[in-house]
């Protein structure tokens, strides 16, 4: 697998679609920090590390009704293709409704959390 963060919106995005109340992936450190800002922005119930020698991530969506949370998911950065803001050029998505995930020096945050440190970054997606 070259882009496992791509992998990672492409199986929440389908079992979102899928009206499915959980997804399990393989588990890695960045994954886990993307989750948790997810959980964190109220887009997942709960996401938790299962296994000791073979880590799981697992994933609750959250629904309201029959239509999920989450509208819609966006890679930005790719392996073929980085995509670097500075601290001020942070992009704001949907006007400020939606969540823009960097990974900064600082570590996995939130477009607002980036500008409120002064930190540029990696935007590695957008979630709405």
């Amino acid at each position: 697998m070259t882009d496992p963060i791509a992998d990672l919106l492409t199986r929440i995005r389908n079992a979102n679609q899928a009206l499915l109340p959980a997804v399990t992936l393989p588990h890695s450190r960045l994954k886990e920090r993307i989750a948790r800002i997810l959980k964190q922005e109220g887009y997942l119930a709960d996401c938790a590390v299962e296994g000791d020698k073979i880590k799981q991530l697992k994933l609750k969506l959250k629904f309201q009704g029959r239509k999920g949370v989450i509208e819609g998911l966006r890679r930005v950065s790719t392996p073929g293709l980085r995509h670097y803001v500075g601290a001020r050029d942070i992009p704001r998505v949907l006007g400020g409704m939606g969540v823009a995930i960097l990974s900064t020096p600082h570590g996995v945050m939130t477009g607002v959390d980036a500008r409120k440190q002064n930190v540029g970054g990696e935007v590695l997606c957008y979630i709405w």
